[in-house]
């Protein structure tokens, strides 16, 4: 192990603050599109979070798969923070199932680089998802700094709450979060929840985990003008539109909304020349596909005209689908956070969500939305048939949503996240005085 200690600025508080962090991101890349493929929340908050710590006068060095032989090997999203992307494996058509098998090959890109530069270049690891963790965990070792890790998603709690038609996590990933977890020095969690569920089900130790919120970008999701919306989008100004955003995979439970819909309907047939429900977003795997099956759910149960498919789209050209909807609905069986309940309040919009995970804190129930319990179609149907009559109870819910919101910004996420890494730092520098002590 390096004997090297962190370069760090230090602190209003006096706590050591790192000056370059290695994030890492081993399955998904930041620059790709959230909403298809493996992309989605994740791949946000790794981009919004280091844009902030830039701000700060913190360097962020990200490093990525390669997933196209024609990608750079370094790209600067903007001043103070690179995407480096790493060779492991065939850049095409490997599936995220399969990327154990080249954590090695990951690991030894990420120490070639670290190589190039002095000693100490890296002042702390922060690694997301377990997969990255696993890369993480040998990198601290070697460089000899902390490793803050966030998991974003835990096996234990995803196998508790499978949606239907949904495939298990192995038992390799298991062991691997519990590995990390007993060699990272901290532990984000999205929410109180989580970091229970960190002690509880991984046995973490709780003077190692943190809670940091994830954020919104406020200067991006914000209200705006509703019919300008949906003129730019193509959508009735009178409809009532259903919104979905997201990858489209068991987990995230778009199923729920289509057969809600279609209760709804049937309940209120007159309703059918104003209903429009918005599915944007893509498959995950390779994130090429159509989503066929949801396709032929409409059809089945008979509501294709009134559903509209759209590929993921930019932020920028999301927030115009948040502005148009009437309710966003975010029906997922497990979810770390749910950036989409936040983002989409943050523009005004009310949410019905599932009461899972991090929904319970991204959405205030019986002020900025409802949280519904279970999956049944009909419990959403009821919620969505009332919010669609009672406009304004809606209204309420919109303005209540972004005061909501406005706790959530991406600003305040980062400075949370340099205590967290200045208590990392510390931790690590304390034991190894103890050790030179000794």
């Amino acid at each position: 192990m390096s004997s090297h200690a962190p370069h760090v600025i230090r602190s209003v508080r006096r706590r050591p603050i790192p000056r370059r962090i290695a994030t890492l991101s081993v399955h998904t890349s930041p620059l790709h599109q959230p909403g298809t493929g493996d992309a989605g929340g994740m791949n946000v908050y790794i981009v919004e979070l280091s844009k902030r710590l830039a701000a700060l006068g913190i360097e962020v060095e990200i490093f990525t798969r390669a997933t196209s032989s024609d990608l750079p090997p370094v790209v600067e999203i903007e001043p103070g923070v690179l995407v480096r992307h790493v060779t492991a494996g065939p850049f095409e058509g490997l599936a995220k199932e399969d990327l154990p098998s080249q954590l090695c090959a990951f690991t030894t890109g990420v120490l070639r680089v670290e190589a190039m530069h002095e000693p100490g270049y890296y002042d702390l690891v922060h690694s997301h998802y377990w997969l990255s963790g696993q890369v993480g965990w040998l990198a601290k070792e070697r460089w000899g700094v902390p490793l803050v890790h966030s998991m974003h998603t835990l096996a234990k709690v995803k196998n508790a709450a499978l949606a239907h038609g949904d495939r298990p996590e192995p038992a390799a990933r298991v062991i691997g979060e519990t590995q990390v977890v007993e060699a990272a020095e901290r532990l984000v969690a999205n929410t109180q929840e989580e970091a229970g569920q960190l002690i509880s089900l991984y046995g973490a130790d709780p003077a190692r985990v943190a809670v940091v919120n994830p954020g919104v970008n406020l200067d991006l999701f914000s209200p705006g003008d509703k019919r300008a919306a949906r003129r730019r989008l193509g959508l009735p100004e009178d409809a009532e539109v259903l919104l979905f955003v997201g990858r489209i995979q068991p987990l995230k439970a778009p199923d729920v909304l289509l057969h809600a819909a279609a209760r709804l309907l049937a309940d209120e047939p007159g309703l059918r020349t104003r209903l429009v429900v918005a599915v944007v977003g893509g498959p995950s795997g390779s994130g090429l596909e159509e989503p066929e099956h949801l396709q032929h759910l409409a059809r089945t149960l008979q509501i294709e005209d009134v559903v509209r498919f759209h590929k993921p789209v930019p932020q920028g050209d999301l927030v115009d689908w948040y502005r148009a909807a009437s309710i966003t609905v975010v029906p997922s069986y497990n979810e770390s956070f749910g950036l989409v309940a936040i983002e989409a309040q943050a523009c005004g919009t009310p949410v019905v969500a599932a009461a899972v995970g991090g929904l319970r804190t991204a959405v205030r129930d019986g002020l900025s939305g409802v949280l519904v319990d279970g999956h049944d179609p009909d419990d959403y149907a009821r919620v969505l048939g009332w919010l669609v009559r009672d406009t304004e109870a809606r209204a309420r819910y919109g303005a209540a949503a972004v005061e909501h919101a406005r706790q959530f910004g991406w600003s305040v996420t980062a400075a949370n996240m340099l205590d967290v890494y200045a208590g990392a730092t510390a931790e690590l520098l304390e034991g190894s005085q103890l050790v030179v002590g000794q």
